[in-house]
């Protein structure tokens, strides 16, 4: 019998894939968005509106599903506050599988300081009493380009470490496996990543060599990290999380590489190059 399926973040870029794949493969399933006119017309779907902060709608969307792909909520200093909110929801609305996309080094002392935030989700999930199931992705491939910026230059204090960043499109396709089958990955945790770990130098002569676009990595200092960034007026948290994206990339513990998207999906997971030539 298949399970009544509740996916968050369809308007953004991994729940739309998310969404789009199921919908493809005949899944119905409630699409739980902020506002509902931005939510994808697919075969197979309702709506329901719904705030990881707002207790009330969030148990009235959730109600009537068995199984939630949640996707981390946008960047937020009280984001684990929302997390936990619409976790108790889930839980209160009969929710009974929790499938959470987390993060590769989440932990509660994690370089990058948003993976504290994943690891505490993480901490109040597996205390919830549901069933579940955390995608730890690496930082995604498809941002690294970004990070450049118009001028071509990727700068931060990530020294020579490696990321072995993974594409947005593997992290769907793999939660798409276990929303299919969730019983059969209860209580799993998989570790997403890339084909390889490159150092942001090497990322910047793959983007060079393939788009012909010039780009560097010029290194900085924690100090001039924060220096430069100062300028956009951002809270003391989210200036902490631009600079340790870059300080979590120079401590190592980003270049693991797993063979977990292969694995779960059959199909390698795609590389910088691949990905910047699609």
């Amino acid at each position: 019998m298949t399970p009544r399926i509740a996916v968050t973040g369809s308007t953004g870029h991994v729940g739309g894939e998310v969404a789009r794949l199921l919908s493809a493969a005949g899944y119905e399933q409630k699409l739980i968005v902020r506002d509902p006119a931005r939510a994808p017309g697919l075969p197979g779907t309702s709506t329901a509106q719904a705030d990881y902060a707002d207790r009330q709608s969030s148990l009235d969307a959730l109600r009537g599903s068995e199984v939630l792909f949640m996707v981390s909520g946008a960047e937020a200093e009280d984001r684990v506050d929302q997390h936990r909110n619409f976790i108790d929801a889930a839980a209160e609305a009969g929710v009974q599988h929790i499938v959470y996309t987390s993060f590769l080094a989440a932990a509660p002392d994690a370089t990058f300081t948003l993976g504290r935030d994943h690891w505490a989700t993480e901490e109040h999930i597996r205390n919830s009493g549901m069933d579940y199931t955390f995608l730890r992705d690496n930082f995604y491939l498809d941002v690294l380009p970004l990070f450049a910026g118009e001028e071509g230059i990727l700068r931060g204090p990530a020294g020579d470490g490696r990321v072995s960043a993974v594409a947005r499109t593997d992290v769907a396709r793999t939660a798409v496996v276990v929303l299919k089958d969730p019983q059969a990955h209860a209580g799993k945790s998989y570790d997403l990543t890339g084909p390889e770990a490159l150092s942001l130098s090497e990322v910047a002569a793959v983007i060079t060599r393939v788009t012909g676009r010039e780009t560097r990595y010029e290194e900085e200092t924690v100090e001039e990290a924060y220096a430069s960034r100062a300028s956009y007026g951002a809270p003391d948290w989210q200036l902490d999380a631009w600079v340790s994206t870059y300080t979590a990339i120079a401590s190592g513990q980003l270049e693991r590489t797993t063979t977990a998207v292969q694995d779960l999906t059959g199909a390698k997971p795609i590389s910088l190059e691949e990905l910047l030539r699609r």
